[in-house]
């Protein structure tokens, strides 16, 4: 084999390598709303043949990444992935320095407090306090939700900086239903109050208010929100509790290093 041959085998193992490892993280990432999946669905939801699957999910179980439900012949996520979580740095995370905050917030207001962060145009639920009450929103952490729907999300564009609201009004991904010029104004009304509110706007029967924490430069870290059946937590109830989920959201910023 002459030297440009086997550079172009290099090459083509290097790609091979990478698809791969990308296949790897696609199986990994589809527990991010399942806690366990068959073998067929996690195929479907890879866009690959069952063989190619079959092979990657035993190399994972093999590795300790997933776990096999024998009886079931279901897949979780394996002790390896709670290794390397147990090992993430917490030293400036949101998640870890906010959750005594948030759940005295839980024992005042008595409704379910969530923390939500941005990626890219979703947000992410970081932290989450559940409500001790009988009838309550069940917030699981981890959960992936759009970011053009819901108070939390209103927040994270708010008070984001100034080009992302005019990049998600442009973007093709900008739900046919939503008015431009009606959610720019909805922004600027936002900014004004230091909160937003919604009522079944993602969820029916679901209500939230949410603040924006800032860290210590100013730099927008996370929405703070609360949320609780609607029937309960009305908009006037909403309301008059604002600015304690305000008051909330800047002892938690104060928290956070910039």
């Amino acid at each position: 084999m002459d030297q440009s041959s086997r550079v172009a085998k290099a090459s083509e193992d290097g790609k091979s390598n990478v698809r791969a490892v990308e296949r790897a993280l696609d199986i990994l990432l589809c527990f991010t709303t399942d806690s366990d999946l068959p073998m067929t669905e996690i195929a479907e939801k890879v866009g690959l043949h069952k063989s190619t699957v079959h092979r990657m999910l035993a190399t994972l179980e093999d590795r300790g990444f997933l776990e096999r439900d024998r009886s079931s012949e279901r897949y979780r996520l394996g002790m390896r992935i709670w290794e390397l979580s147990a090992h993430r740095s917490r030293s400036g995370d949101p998640a870890v320095i906010c959750l005594p905050e948030m759940e005295k917030l839980r024992d005042t207001l008595g409704e379910t407090v969530s923390l939500y962060v941005r990626d890219g145009s979703e947000r992410i639920r970081i932290q989450a306090v559940q409500s001790n009450q009988a009838i309550r929103r069940v917030a699981p952490v981890g959960v992936r939700l759009p970011l053009y729907v819901g108070a939390s999300s209103k927040v994270l564009i708010a008070f984001a900086e100034p080009s992302l609201a005019e990049q998600m009004m442009s973007s093709e991904s900008l739900p046919p239903g939503i008015d431009p010029q009606g959610f720019r104004d909805q922004l600027d009304e936002i900014r004004r109050n230091g909160y937003a509110t919604s009522l079944e706007e993602r969820e029916p029967g679901a209500a939230a208010v949410s603040a924006p924490v800032f860290d210590l430069s100013g730099r927008l870290a996370a929405a703070l929100s609360v949320s609780g059946p609607a029937g309960r937590f009305t908009p006037d109830i909403i309301r008059e509790q604002s600015a304690l989920v305000i008051q909330s959201a800047t002892r938690m910023g104060s928290m956070l290093p910039g």
